[in-house]
């Protein structure tokens, strides 16, 4: 599946690890390092291609159909920071390889007592092992975890505090995608390898859904007058869809600490009773920003002031 994208980063991959990466591994005497390496030529490779097509394509269409004016460029230029940070390095990819020796040496002693390996696409032979359909399973599987974990970084005050660094950007745009603490994603990233591995993802399948997963959430940060219709916002988070979480009091107070949860298919929010399918254009960020809470301007400062929300006092009023 996708060989006609595979087959040309395949072989650009080879020429940048074996003309730059493996002669900087040999003089480092850091060869037995060289599969893990050769493997994150390709994540970064995918990244650059990433963030070119999205500059390129979104940050055209911000100009043309912008929801606001970008009047806070510092605050769009540390956002750049983290999607470079995130694009061109290699968090999901960690923590997949991170837990492979945990999970195969699990997957051993469960053969030894007997078992099998479970993989998802084996369930419906001649249908659900088709690729296409395999990777679409796969992905809303994945989605259905992703919003899960969603509603706990509203609901657990300490992750929150983590995850509040995301939604306190009040000038969105598509690079407000990958404005994350790196704790709080390594977190998400960690649980989401797991169960990747658990339903029976292959290494290659995962690159592939994260960065199908990373591309249309870059489209809903984007600063972008777009709907999908009445038909289209209830089958994909839309811009205007996903605005709504970000915007300031709907999106993190209320019975449920928030609204329109879902990461790409709106369907857990529909069905959970957390949609809310308002398009008219709304201010972004948290309330008590308002009242003069800082979070930071910088990304240490961002990263370092999340930290230390973590431990103070807890406000027994809820997480916000």
């Amino acid at each position: 599946m996708f060989d006609w994208v595979h087959a040309p980063v395949a072989t650009l991959q080879s020429m940048v690890f074996e003309a730059i990466v493996q002669p900087l591994l040999f003089r480092l005497g850091a060869m037995d390092l060289a599969e893990q390496a050769y493997d994150a030529v390709e994540w970064v490779l995918i990244g650059a291609l990433e963030v070119v097509v999205l500059a390129v394509v979104l940050g055209w269409a911000e100009r043309r159909w912008p929801v606001e004016p970008v009047v806070d460029r510092q605050a769009v230029r540390v956002d750049i920071v983290y999607t470079l940070l995130h694009r061109l390095g290699a968090f999901p990819l960690l923590a997949f390889a991170l837990l492979v020796p945990l999970f195969d040496h699990l997957e051993s002693q469960w053969r030894w007592l007997g078992g099998s390996r479970f993989e998802l696409d084996q369930v419906w032979p001649g249908v659900t092992d088709r690729p296409l359909v395999g990777f679409l399973i796969y992905l809303v599987v994945l989605d259905a975890v992703d919003y899960v974990l969603h509603r706990l970084q509203h609901r657990w005050r300490i992750w929150w505090e983590l995850h509040a660094l995301h939604h306190s950007q009040r000038q969105m745009t598509f690079w407000s995608d990958q404005r994350n603490h790196l704790l709080d994603d390594l977190i998400r990233d960690a649980v989401m390898a797991l169960v990747a591995m658990l339903i029976g993802v292959a290494p290659g399948q995962f690159i592939v859904l994260v960065v199908a997963a990373r591309v249309i959430q870059s489209v809903q940060h984007a600063n972008l007058r777009l709907e999908f219709g009445t038909i289209g916002e209830r089958l994909l988070v839309s811009p205007s869809f996903h605005r709504r979480h970000h915007a300031i009091g709907d999106g993190h107070e209320g019975p449920a600490l928030g609204c329109n949860f879902g990461v790409l298919f709106p369907w857990w929010d529909m069905l959970l009773g957390t949609a809310d399918f308002r398009h008219d254009p709304v201010a972004t960020g948290i309330r008590d920003q308002l009242d003069g809470c800082d979070y930071g301007r910088g990304f240490w400062a961002q990263q370092w002031l999340a930290l230390r929300r973590i431990f103070r006092a807890p406000d027994t009023s809820g997480p916000h």
